[in-house]
């Protein structure tokens, strides 16, 4: 509950996370961090080998196929849909067909299912319509009259209409929501990267909603000099010394003129492909980022147990757990040093706050500790 009068959000006790769309865990490492249960529910075998060797508690199935009513003992919903077809590197069926996604959000808040499932067969890519799931399990709880108590989501800024059109509809539902496109490098990750991200809880008025609060600076690549306040490569990766990246990607829509940026700036947006950048030293020498290097870049911790095919399409699609540290406190009321304790967490290695030994109960019970 909340003081309406002052918008002033009462903090969220015995929060239980469902982690829809959860891949190898970015939101669930900031919950452990947190001291929060979570389960994720993921389909790609691959992102789950993932999960289980860190101990993240998973569920190995497609979303669509799985009844939010098995799950009423969590009281938030997390998510973040495959994005593929609304980014700019994607074949862009999701931003063609943005006008068919907003008309499906709102035929759900009328309760016509029988019209969404029906245009649902119009689009291109299967991959779009799965941005709806977050609100098709929030529907059914609210249905059941048992509503998630805190819902965060998070996708590419090209996503924002599609959250914005969400939130409507669960303000109708009862439900105070807030949602922005948020400057990872804001929030003391190593990287520029923006994400759409949509915050709601029920039973409390916009008003009372809030997005996390920057910690760091905006970057600025035009004037480095200026950005003192940011968390740059070389603080995340302080062993490498001084290095260039030479991004996979081109500059400016010239695909032979790389972008170029030193270990004092924050990297470029990890991506699937950033096994392709170039880190160069001065005596030029080079190689590309190993695994932990890439994942350390996304605030995961030194030595995050990578597994399967692809880890470098793990890393880039995660959420960085740092970011997700943010969303989660502000979305549940928390103090500022609650957050900055779990963000501590970001310099460990993943077995010092977990321990390597545990199951994946005594790993939760360990994160409490």
């Amino acid at each position: 509950m909340s003081d309406n009068r002052s918008g002033v959000l009462a903090p969220m006790e015995s929060p239980r996370i469902v982690d829809l769309f959860a891949g190898p865990g970015g939101l669930d490492v900031a919950a452990t961090w947190l001291g929060v249960e979570s389960i994720g529910i993921e389909l790609d075998e691959s992102a789950c080998a993932t999960r289980e060797a860190a101990g993240l508690r998973y569920r190995q199935s497609d979303v669509r196929e799985v009844d939010p009513l098995e799950y009423l003992d969590y009281n938030v919903l997390a998510g973040g849909p495959p994005c593929q077809t609304f980014t700019v590197a994607g074949n862009g069926a999701g931003r063609r067909q943005l006008d068919l996604v907003l008309r499906l959000v709102e035929l759900l808040g009328r309760h016509r299912y029988g019209e969404v499932k029906t245009l649902l067969a119009d689009v291109d890519d299967e991959r779009t319509g799965l941005v709806l799931q977050p609100l098709l399990w929030a529907l059914k709880r609210v249905g059941y009259r048992a509503p998630f108590q805190a819902i965060v989501l998070e996708q590419v800024p090209a996503v924002l209409p599609v959250w914005k059109a969400m939130a409507d509809v669960l303000r109708d539902h009862g439900y105070g929501v807030k949602c922005d496109v948020l400057y990872t490098e804001e929030y003391g990750v190593p990287q520029t990267r923006r994400r759409a991200a949509l915050v709601a809880r029920h039973g409390v008025p916009d008003c009372a909603v809030r997005l996390p609060e920057a910690t760091h600076d905006r970057f600025d690549p035009r004037r480095p000099e200026l950005n003192t306040n940011v968390r740059s490569m070389g603080d995340a990766l302080p062993e490498l010394g001084a290095f260039e990246v030479i991004s996979n990607y081109g500059s400016g829509g010239v695909s032979t003129a790389r972008g170029r940026r030193f270990s004092t700036a924050p990297a470029f947006t990890v991506t699937g492909k950033v096994s392709r950048n170039r880190v160069q030293w001065a005596d030029g020498n080079e190689r590309r980022f190993s695994d932990d290097e890439a994942g350390r870049l996304q605030t995961f911790p030194r030595d995050f147990p990578w597994r399967g095919l692809d880890v470098s399409q793990q890393i880039g699609n995660a959420v960085p757990p740092a970011l997700a540290v943010h969303v989660l406190a502000a979305a549940f009321g928390w103090s500022a040093a609650r957050r900055d304790d779990a963000l501590s967490c970001v310099n460990l290695r993943w077995d010092e706050r977990t321990g390597t030994d545990q199951t994946n109960q005594g790993r939760f019970q360990a994160a409490l500790a």
